[in-house]
């Protein structure tokens, strides 16, 4: 039955490619197909559709469609851009570095998620650097920022770290191993689509010098702001908070109502939800289970480190790292590493660390779905049916590459510098 159900994902996938459908729908029909093999309900399906997973996409949706519509992001990035010059390759370090303070600063990996990627998709556009390049350079760039002592990922592994008896300072190591993991991924996916090959457009610099933000545009990344006030500061819902900052730019006619949820990417949200809630029934008979457990069972000390890095990212792609995978697994890492001998707790941290946020690219995952939420609002006329089942493979190819990637380096150096930083 668990192989069934994986069988059964990958088939859903496969049959929307090639047919050029919506993975969404055919998601839905592959689901119902499913349960009834299983002996599940109408429900069972249903309540796999995630009315977090849909507030987050459609208020952060709605808000960039705002302040896209008022012409601001695509005018911040060509600022942005003319910053370069010529040297149109500080561009993809700018938006990882960006992504890192805005992250590393305190609200954590959440809330930032859904600022970069519509920026790096603008600034792409305004380059001529490969969209979705841009947006997971910048949000694999943030990558190790998450583990700052100021985040809320941070305190989940000092928590973890001071319930489990162990007496290091782990949050450096970890922010070391995953930052290497992540200037690694991102060079990987500078090199994939060849962005040594985009050259700077002769008239960058002339933008900078002739346009200033009107007020409807400033109102709008004043918008921005007040999304992450309300994130950080007032514990509101990241969906929430921007609906919330929507409607009140929409009240004060910063943009048109109508034409802003016209244009917010509805066919990424369909397709994002209804492939999240047959995963939930792959979840639900145990093919999730199978795949993790097959892993512990080879667990030893030379495949400890990558295997819980597997694991983590296995648990990412049906729940959230930071509610449910980061809370759950990095208590168990003191004790793993106990049992199995020769392997340092702050190596196994690092690795669910960095598996729980490299899987988030999945298109099933919030970063993943806000990339192409991004993509379906920036690119608009571009983003056709074609190129969006595309690039949902993409994302799945990239968490996938992310998570080798997590596998190779976490066997070079994760327990080395553990072992250097936080000695046993």
């Amino acid at each position: 039955m668990e192989i069934l159900s994986i069988i059964l994902f990958f088939s859903a996938i496969i049959l929307a490619f090639l047919r050029k459908n919506n993975i969404g729908i055919i998601a839905v029909l592959v689901g119902v197909i499913a349960i009834r093999i299983f002996g599940l309900t109408d429900t069972d399906l249903i309540s796999g559709v995630s009315v977090s997973l849909f507030t987050t996409l459609a208020g952060v949706t709605l808000l960039f469609s705002v302040v896209t519509n008022t012409g601001a992001l695509d005018l911040l990035a060509r600022k942005l851009v003319s910053l370069a010059g010529s040297r149109i390759w500080l561009l993809p370090i700018l938006i990882a570095l960006t992504g890192w303070v805005l992250v590393a600063v305190g609200p954590g990996g959440v809330p930032v998620l859904a600022i970069i990627p519509p920026l790096a998709v603008s600034i792409a556009k305004q380059a001529g650097y490969n969209p979705l390049m841009m947006a997971m350079i910048g949000i694999s760039g943030m990558l190790s920022a998450r583990f700052s002592p100021l985040t809320p990922e941070g305190n989940i592994i000092s928590s973890a770290v001071s319930e489990s008896g162990f007496s290091g300072f782990a949050n450096p190591a970890i922010m070391l191993n995953t930052g290497l993991t992540s200037i690694i991924v991102c060079i990987f996916t500078f090199i994939l689509f060849k962005g040594y090959k985009v050259k700077a457009p002769k008239d960058m610099a002339v933008v900078k010098v002739k346009e200033k933000f009107n007020g409807k545009q400033i109102a709008a990344l004043l918008g921005i702001a007040a999304m992450l006030v309300l994130i950080i500061f007032c514990g509101v819902n990241i969906g929430m908070a921007a609906f919330s900052v929507a409607a009140v730019l929409l009240l004060l006619g910063v943009a048109d109502d109508a034409e802003c949820i016209k244009a917010m990417p509805w066919n990424t949200i369909l397709m994002v939800l209804c492939v999240g809630a047959l995963l939930g029934i792959v979840d639900s008979v145990g093919g999730i289970d199978m795949m993790t457990n097959a892993l512990a069972e080879v667990m030893n000390s030379a495949t400890a480190t990558p295997l819980i890095g597997l694991s983590a990212s296995l648990l990412s792609l049906v729940s959230s790292a930071l509610s449910v995978v980061y809370p759950t697994m990095m208590p168990m890492c003191a004790d793993l590493a106990a049992q199995v001998g020769s392997v340092n707790p702050v190596a196994l941290m690092s690795a669910v660390a960095a598996g729980g946020a490299l899987a988030g690219v999945s298109p099933m995952s919030t970063g993943g779905a806000l990339i192409m939420g991004a993509l379906g609002n920036g690119l608009k006329a571009e983003y056709t049916k074609e190129y969006q089942n595309k690039v949902f493979i993409q994302l799945i190819l990239f968490c996938i590459a992310n998570v080798v990637i997590l596998l190779i380096t976490s066997v070079l150096f994760y327990n080395p510098l553990a072992n250097l930083l936080c000695p046993v």
